[in-house]
């Protein structure tokens, strides 16, 4: 997938970090919106690090509905399936008024210049990163230092490993044409989460003692692991919740203002469940697992942070 390589930056300047591919825009409170459909992982992602950051009266969010077809994500939740300040049906229209002929996928999450209805950039990784370094100057007082600058070399291999093994790994699961890509895929997967079993055990967070842009990676994985990626994807070895260090981890993130409140596992499932007919051709949603259980104790604040 190629992604719309635009960057919001203060002042519209060449960043510190990372690529400039495509055209600078400038931050400016009020003028864009977030559009990130709850039920996508990648979107879930942004919708953390938007409320972690208290950016909530500076970028709006527009919330697409759980299922789209092959054209587009659709605004169903919203009165008259219409986004109240974009005034658009299909995140599709704001695509084509920045491209009449644009020719990739139409994803999410997306961030969209109100003035023009131009999609400004769709490059997930960058969405979460700008939010952080470029829009501080917004950020509330308290807002956690999700990117510890003596912690961020090592944070890059950490997230390398979560997003190539773990986020990318359950996909390759679920999407595996042949025996042997299946099981290819399913010890891949597997062994990345060993690995994260292992390095939880004695630490509360991935980084340490606090929470990080890492955790926020591997979260809108694990959140969905057993309702979805369990049964629907054949990720099967294990339950998270038989997993000690991963599902107290998981608990402690989803109880952690700014996480779990951006979770909807109802509409996480319609979206893997009705839109993957390939995979679920009835179309039939599962009713479990129970949600309370992201509710119940963790135990894990003695591992301090």
């Amino acid at each position: 997938m190629t992604y719309i390589p635009d960057r919001i930056t203060l002042d519209a300047r060449k960043p510190d970090h990372g690529p400039v591919e495509g055209d600078l825009w400038p931050v400016e409170p009020g003028r864009y919106r977030l559009v990130a459909a709850p039920a996508c992982p990648w979107a879930n992602r942004s919708l953390i690090v938007h409320r972690l950051l208290g950016l909530e009266d500076v970028i709006s969010v527009g919330r697409p509905g759980p299922v789209h077809d092959e054209d587009s994500w659709t605004f169903d939740n919203d009165p008259g399936g219409v986004d109240p300040v974009l005034g658009i049906h299909r995140l599709k229209e704001a695509y084509l008024a920045r491209d009449p002929d644009y020719p990739r996928g139409i994803t999410v999450p997306a961030v969209v210049d109100i003035p023009t209805g131009q999609v400004v950039t769709n490059d997930f990784p960058w969405i979460t990163h700008d939010l952080f370094f470029e829009w501080r100057e917004h950020h509330r007082p308290d807002a956690p230092d999700l990117w510890p600058e003596h912690l961020r070399e090592e944070m890059e291999e950490v997230m390398e490993q979560v997003f190539t093994e773990v986020n990318n790994g359950v996909y390759r699961c679920g999407f595996a044409g042949s025996q042997e890509a299946y099981d290819a895929a399913y010890d891949r997967l597997w062994n990345a989460l060993d690995w994260l079993e292992d390095r939880l055990a004695g630490r509360r967070y991935l980084m340490g003692e606090q929470v990080t842009e890492a955790d926020v990676r591997l979260f809108t994985t694990l959140v969905r692991f057993d309702a979805v990626y369990h049964g629907h994807f054949k990720c099967n070895r294990q339950k998270l919740s038989e997993l000690p260090a991963l599902w107290g981890y998981a608990r402690d993130l989803f109880q952690t203002p700014g996480f779990g409140e951006t979770v909807d596992l109802d509409q996480i499932q319609a979206h893997y469940y009705r839109v993957h007919r390939d995979l679920n051709p009835s179309g039939i949603v599962p009713k479990g697992p129970e949600r309370g259980v992201w509710a119940t104790a963790h135990g894990r604040e003695r591992l301090g942070g």
